[in-house]
């Protein structure tokens, strides 16, 4: 059987065992579906319209470009990609999942930055959150304000690291197409950027309602996606525990974890994380009488590999353009492991030696914030998401409607 053939068997397979799954547990998989809608009705989607709304703004005024050039000092000799990859990897960092892979189809659609150069940058710009990190993870899952410092640290200096690595990628393709060929490092120049800043704001012949009625489409347009994806793999990933799938792979698991001295007890938490990275981390907090410290190692390493839902949502998005999908899988796998060992190095340095000097019940003064901030997210999120909606409806209404 040839490999494409055998591909179209287990995908049909695989769809079939789903389908079947819901039919046998109903009530578990409206229970996980409920769970995914609520994720995404009270967090998901009111903490990232506002940034995708402003990116969308910013790139048509020509913001990104300025900052671009202004950046292209930086950017270039240590990620190899343009300045306006620190646009990309500022707005992923503040925003988390998966708006470094948003922003990054947004240059290439505007042809700011080529192939490779985007596969570069969508590699090492898709984050965790501040707010996820320090609210849920931290404060929220394992009830310990320290570990918010060292799962933040671990996360983002990783990331960091892949885009390190990921500089080397694509230089032999580079070589062989003169076309492509990575142009030299600007200097830095406030003048050439403002130019470039005035120049595209000329060129954009919308007016401003139309610019900012475009931007709130195209963010809800990708938020409705990301909520299907993670409703789905919310039920996808209750399924596979109920028929039997997760203890026969976390059994597996359980022998690598071994060989790298860590308690097979977490390999359940670690295959739910591969799939989900919300459900992975609580699940992963909720390991008895292990070290702390391999917590926060699993901890980490499932923040960085991000899990199938917040992947697949990346691969939707790249796919509206000729980005490649394989090297931000493999720099996913990469980041897994070099988060790790950040988690381990920052535990050593930081939470064993480093007194807070606080009330045990205290919380530090940015871990607090965040956890607030989480909070109110919970209560006021659902608001905000119905109101974006409606204002969706009533701007495609004018648009497809009322204007033909």
């Amino acid at each position: 059987m040839s490999r494409s053939k055998l591909k179209t068997v287990m995908l049909a397979l695989s769809a079939s065992l789903i389908a079947v799954s819901l039919i046998l547990y109903p009530q578990e998989s409206v229970d996980a579906s409920r769970r995914g809608l609520e994720m995404w009705w009270e967090i998901v989607f009111p903490s990232l319209l506002p940034f995708f709304i402003i990116a969308e703004v910013l790139i048509g005024f020509g913001v990104v470009k300025f900052i671009g050039v202004l950046l292209e000092p930086l950017m270039r000799p240590l990620f190899r990609v343009p300045g306006v990859g620190g646009f990309v990897l500022a707005m992923g960092m503040a925003s988390g999942y998966p708006a470094g892979a948003k922003f990054t189809v947004r240059l290439r659609q505007e042809k700011q930055i080529s192939r490779l150069e985007a596969e570069r940058l969508v590699s090492f710009s898709n984050c965790s959150n501040p707010l996820f990190i320090f609210g849920a993870v931290s404060v929220g899952f394992f009830h310990n304000t320290k570990l918010g410092i060292i799962l933040a640290l671990a996360h983002y200096l990783g990331n960091l690291t892949v885009g390190l690595i990921m500089r080397f990628y694509g230089r032999k393709e580079e070589k062989k197409n003169t076309k492509i060929a990575t142009p030299p490092a600007r200097k830095f120049s406030f003048k050439e950027a403002f130019n470039v800043l005035h120049e595209t704001r000329l060129q954009e012949q919308r007016p401003l309602g139309k610019l900012v009625g475009d931007a709130v489409i195209s963010s809800i347009h990708t938020l409705l996606m990301i909520g299907g994806f993670i409703i789905l793999f919310s039920v996808i990933n209750k399924l596979l525990f109920h028929i039997g799938i997760t203890d026969f792979f976390a059994h597996g698991l359980g022998l690598l974890l071994s060989i790298f001295q860590i308690s097979p007890d977490f390999s359940k938490a670690l295959f739910s994380g591969i799939f989900e990275l919300t459900q992975g981390n609580q699940m992963t907090a909720q390991v008895d009488h292990v070290p702390l410290l391999q917590k926060v190692m699993i901890a980490s390493a499932i923040l960085a590999f991000c899990g199938f839902s917040v992947q697949s949502q990346v691969a939707s998005i790249i796919a509206q353009s000729d980005i490649r999908f394989k090297p931000f899988f493999i720099a996913r796998i990469i980041h897994s492991f070099i988060a790790a060992f950040y988690a381990y190095l920052f535990w050593h340095l930081l939470y064993d030696r480093v007194s807070f000097e606080q009330p045990s019940n205290a919380i530090p003064v940015f871990q607090g914030e965040a956890f607030t901030i989480y909070d109110y997210m919970i209560t006021l999120g659902p608001l905000i998401t119905l109101f974006s909606l409606i204002l969706y409806i009533f701007i495609y209404y004018r648009r497809h409607f009322l204007s033909h």
